[in-house]
């Protein structure tokens, strides 16, 4: 079994790298596979809503990082996303990959296990964990939990590796993604049923 985890950090050995070794060593620990995508520093296209995707059965913008993480993604059976919190969200060019990577790739997603980690100084850190998640619960994806919420604290580079409560949450949700992986048969998952799409805007037809 493969996990990926995606890097969000514009700093690719920063307090969010700490935090998602920290993930991927116990789950290396537990004989779990892992592979990490760091984002990188250049801009990040996002989605233009052009639908594109519903034709080609993949994003219709084609660049490296949007590639490799679709590439990674097919021989994975769990993702782990780690941001750093900015104005208390994910990194916007994290939100940017993965607005395109959901609309565009839900056949790789949906179902797989799935875990949100959010890296923060002091504060904000919840909602930008939140908005994570919002991700993998209309993907039908299971979230594997903690003993706290999925945060590590840190300002300067580094700092995160003293933060021995987090560092512990990270181990825990390892295992307990370890857990959840070696528990579901992803081939008896639920059937799901065809999507019934409503709109909140109705007019009257006789105008």
């Amino acid at each position: 079994m493969k996990a990926l985890l995606i890097n969000g950090s514009p700093h690719q050995q920063g307090n969010t790298a700490i935090a998602l070794n920290a993930v991927a060593s116990q789950l290396n620990a537990n004989g779990i596979e892992t592979e990490t995508i760091w984002i990188g520093t250049k801009a990040v296209q996002g989605c233009i809503g052009c639908y594109k995707c519903m034709e080609l059965g993949r994003c219709g913008f084609q660049d490296d990082l949007y590639n490799a993480v679709i590439s990674a993604l097919e021989n994975s059976d769990a993702l782990i996303v780690g941001t750093p919190t900015y104005y208390a969200g994910p990194n916007g060019s994290l939100c940017a990959l993965l607005d395109r990577l959901f609309y565009s790739s839900g056949s790789l997603l949906r179902g797989k296990p799935a875990a949100a980690v959010a890296v923060c100084r002091r504060g904000g850190a919840l909602t930008a964990f939140e908005r994570l998640n919002k991700y993998f619960e209309m993907m039908s994806m299971p979230m594997a939990n903690s003993q706290y919420w999925n945060i590590v604290y840190g300002r300067k580079a580094g700092d995160a590796a003293s933060d021995a409560e987090g560092l512990q949450t990270m181990r825990t949700l390892a295992n307990n993604l370890t857990w959840l992986l070696q528990s579901l048969d992803r081939k008896q998952r639920p059937e799901q049923e065809p999507w019934i799409m409503t709109n909140y805007i109705r007019r009257d037809l006789k105008e």
